[in-house]
């Protein structure tokens, strides 16, 4: 996120709403338009200093005029890693790093790990009762979590860039993997992608999953017949991976493979 600051009042605010569109500084640039000259930039992550799908913000904000740039953390990233910074200081403006760096590496542990591991930072969701339960010894499944816990997942599932399940959740609860709650949908702006796993391709395209056009990887084996209504559909991607000897995909490989896709944050329900 970026916030403008001058002569004690903030100016222009933005963040980085999705891969590919503006940055958060060049979001609250738009915002501040001539007051941005001589104006303090607070940001939580240093400034990116290349040419990537959108331009570099660092010259953005030297284009602009700021007086002083505030970031919590250096980028991860090794195309940024200090460039941004320095771009900055080469053109005069003032420079400080580590305000609330901790909390900051708390906001960005997903985009941090998919930097430094080539993985996102995965999350579980699991419900389960206070003897450790998770259905009723028949199989039946019942409700275990509350109205408040289920909005605590819808919450997770804004948060995160991808949701993964597995066949199994999907045959028998054919769920969506969306998030339902509107203020949050508003303001996150689109659904997140679902990873499906499916080693054999038993799924037929027309499971619930599918329905919305938000994107899906569906994950199978190397030798699996996917249906021609999955490969067919142009918001699902079909990854294969091999599988090991017991038959499970490598995990390793498939965050891997996530990281690639740009996921960040990986949240597990199955």
């Amino acid at each position: 996120g970026c916030v403008i600051v001058r002569d004690g009042q903030i100016v222009g605010e933005g963040f980085h709403e999705r891969a590919g569109e503006g940055h958060a500084e060049v979001n609250a640039l738009a915002q501040a338009g001539e007051l941005a000259k001589g104006a303090t930039a607070y940001v939580t992550l240093e400034p990116c200093s290349h040419y990537g799908r959108t331009p570099p913000c660092a010259r953005a904000l030297v284009d602009a005029g700021l007086a002083r740039v505030i970031s919590a953390m250096q980028d991860p990233n090794p195309l940024v890693a200090g460039k941004g910074v320095s771009i900055l200081s080469d053109a005069g403006i003032q420079v400080e790093l580590g305000l609330l760096e901790e909390q900051s590496k708390q906001l960005n542990i997903g985009f941090i790990s998919r930097m430094t591991r080539k993985r996102p930072f995965v999350r579980l969701k699991m419900a389960a009762s206070v003897d450790g339960r998770t259905a009723m010894a028949s199989g039946e499944s019942q409700w275990i979590t509350g109205a408040a816990a289920r909005e605590d997942v819808q919450a997770w599932r804004a948060k995160s860039s991808a949701i993964l399940t597995g066949v199994g959740t999907v045959l028998y609860d054919n769920a969506k993997l969306t998030v339902r709650t509107d203020h949050l949908l508003d303001k996150r702006g689109f659904q997140p992608m679902r990873v499906v796993l499916d080693a054999h391709a038993r799924l037929t395209g027309q499971e619930a999953v599918f329905e919305n056009n938000a994107a899906v990887q569906y994950v199978v084996s190397e030798e699996a017949k996917v249906s021609p209504e999955i490969v067919g559909s142009q918001h699902v991607n079909v990854v294969r991976l091999a599988l090991d000897a017991k038959g499970y995909f490598d995990l390793s490989a498939l965050l891997h493979a996530l990281a690639e896709q740009e996921v960040n944050d990986l949240f597990v329900e199955a």
